[in-house]
This record gives structure tokens, sequence and C-alpha cells, in this order.
């Protein structure tokens, strides 16, 4: 799907300020909200994903459940603002045993965990804005001893 994109070069999967930045995405929403507003603090559209629940309202690309993004940069890197509220954010990849796994870091998650198929790990936020950086290829090397193939899938809870 979009890993037809040189792996040497930027590639966005979301811009807040693009004419349709939820259009490779699916939005799932109980009791909550995904809007785009303008902050204050940066005076630019952001994306708030609210939710009473962070397993119940999230957004997930891509946007097809049969689909891959089949993205081979292993770098992952996520601009959000810490809103004093659980936040979680999980990772799809494919390792070279062809085995699907899930990385999902979380400000309510106190220790890492790995499990056969997927790696729980806390993530600590600064107030403010923060910019979060994943190398995916060394996460799976780490957690798996395998190698990183591919991004399959992001969803992003608020």
């Amino acid at each position: 799907m979009i890993g037809e994109v040189s792996t040497n070069k930027f590639l966005s999967v979301f811009y807040s300020v693009g004419s349709k930045p939820l259009e490779m995405w699916d939005q799932h929403v109980c009791n909550g909200r995904v809007y785009r507003m303008t902050d204050e603090e940066i005076q630019s559209y952001v994306l708030e994903i609210l939710g009473q629940n962070i397993s119940t309202t999230y957004i997930t690309c891509p946007n097809a459940k049969k689909k891959s993004l089949a993205v081979k940069m292993p770098i992952l890197v996520i601009v959000l603002k810490n809103l004093n509220k659980y936040f979680s954010f999980e990772v799809q990849i494919l390792d070279d045993q062809n085995l699907k796994r899930r990385f999902h870091a979380s400000t309510c998650q106190t220790t890492t965990v790995v499990k056969p198929f997927a790696c729980m790990m806390p993530m600590k936020l600064d107030e403010g804005w923060n910019q979060v950086q994943f190398d995916l290829a060394d996460f799976t090397r780490r957690a798996y001893g395998t190698t990183y193939i591919e991004t399959v899938k992001l969803s992003n809870v608020g």
C-alpha cells in the first residue's frame, strides 16, 4: 500500500494540517470524540482524540482490515501533546519469521512485558508537546531476537 515509498525518504501517514488528515485512518469512537481543532500553543490544527476509556476511542491506519502499510522504514516519529490523561500507541510489525508482532507504548504501563506476539512498554511524556521516536528495528531485535521487515499497522489511542 504505502510501502512503495523509497526507504531513504520521509513518509507522513498523518498530517493534521492537510485537507483530509484522516483519509487513510479508521476512527473508532465510543464515549469519546476524534476531532480537528486549533491548538492555542502552536497556533495550528491538531487532532484531538479523547475517550472515557483508552480502549474505546482510537484511530487506526490503514483504514482497511486486510491491507498493510508495508512501510519498510524502521524509525517512527510521533509528535503529540501531553494532556495529562492516559495515552497509548500501538505499532504492528512483520518480522523475518513472517510473524506479526505488536509494540504497545502506554502512559499507564509501568513495566515492560514481552509476550510472544506483543511487547507492552511504559511511555513517559513531558509537559506540553513531545516528540517520541521508536526504533522498530532495535525494538524487534531486543524483544524477539528477530529482524524487522515492515510496519503493518498503526493505532493511536487517546
